[in-house]
């Protein structure tokens, strides 16, 4: 991060904010030229800072409404059974995020679904039948205050 100053961080900020900004909108807000807006812009995915645009999706009008985070529990932790939990874990499309941990349990998984019942099946078929998975303890969302970054 040494690399960033406080434009390269304004440019982050406002494309956090709002991935569709015109470059010259993006260039004004942060006071540069398109030009040299466009050049941070590039740098930042280069390196790496910037890995991609996406769409902010309202999950509930897409009646994904349900959220609860699973700790999980492994039996094993070797490297060899931490990367067979991680590839399997990716292939659940209802986990949305997923953390390896340094805490009493292994990993947090936050899962959204549509009703508490999918929850049940996801947990029950799906997360429970993960390579190594010794237990796992669920935690319901009442409400989401706040659900994103920066």
């Amino acid at each position: 991060m040494a690399d960033l100053d406080r434009i390269d961080l304004s440019i982050i900020r406002e494309l956090q904010k709002n991935a569709r900004i015109t470059v010259t909108e993006l260039a004004s807000k942060v006071g540069l030229s398109k030009t040299p807006c466009q050049v941070r812009m590039r740098r930042l995915e280069d390196q790496g800072y910037i890995t991609g645009y996406s769409a902010t999706v309202n999950q509930t009008k897409l009646g994904l409404n349900h959220v609860a985070f699973a700790h999980v529990t492994l039996n094993d932790t070797s490297s060899k059974a931490l990367s067979a939990f991680n590839e399997a874990v990716r292939q659940i499309s209802a986990v949305e995020q997923c953390h390896m941990m340094a805490a009493n349990f292994d990993y947090l998984l936050k899962i959204r679904t549509r009703n508490m019942a999918e929850y049940r099946q996801v947990l029950g078929e799906q997360v429970s039948s993960l390579p190594h998975v010794l237990q796992t303890s669920t935690f319901v969302v009442m409400e989401s205050v706040k659900d994103r970054g920066m």
